[in-house]
């Protein structure tokens, strides 16, 4: 009877995880209907086509290099090689501060191109463009608080705590919006090739 029930528990998903899927679900409706949007405003007649900043190409590579770092962070975590995690973490952290920085300055790529994002004299095409890659920004900045207090509480613990699911959390999390971006990046390079 007893081994019944701790098999039924670890069958159950952990309340963090569910909640996780949850919000990711919530997210991608989100980015689903901002690029459903961006589809349905693009046969405007005052549409401005533009191309994409080349630095995003830099910053896809950046995301997609984070993933990687990540993954290894995790592996690093779950083997209790805490020193190699430590690393890890923060190289993934700062990447994801790259990504944010290389985004901003393909922003400021676009207005020195005349393409305004936001304000007076701005295009749907320009806004709907700093509005669904500045969301993104956001989901991607709150990963890298998350990271940041791992790394944190990775330096501060008297006590070891080898449980996984935080690092399995924010590992899902982290892969999750470098797919969204990736979807995003692409998504934005066929429209407006077609």
């Amino acid at each position: 009877m007893m081994a019944t029930v701790s098999e039924q528990q670890r069958k159950r998903i952990h309340p963090h995880k569910f909640a996780l899927w949850v919000a990711m679900a919530s997210i991608l409706m989100m980015f689903a209907g901002f690029t459903s949007a961006y589809i349905v405003k693009r046969s405007d007649s005052n549409w401005l086509e533009f191309s994409l900043p080349p630095v995003f190409w830099y910053s896809t590579f950046v995301i997609l290099l984070s993933s990687l770092t990540m993954y290894l962070a995790e592996k690093a975590f779950k083997a209790r090689n805490i020193g190699r995690y430590r690393l890890l973490i923060t190289v993934t952290a700062a990447l994801g501060v790259l990504f944010t920085v290389l985004q901003w300055s393909g922003f400021d790529y676009l207005q020195a191109h005349g393409v305004k994002l936001i304000g007076s004299n701005s295009n749907a095409a320009g806004s709907f463009l700093g509005v669904i890659t500045g969301v993104h920004i956001l989901h991607v900045l709150g990963g890298v608080v998350v990271l940041l207090t791992m790394f944190i509480r990775a330096f501060n613990r008297r006590k070891k705590n080898y449980s996984s699911i935080a690092i399995e959390v924010a590992s899902t999390y982290w892969h999750f919006v470098d797919a969204i971006w990736i979807y995003l990046f692409i998504f934005f390079n066929i429209v407006r090739a077609s």
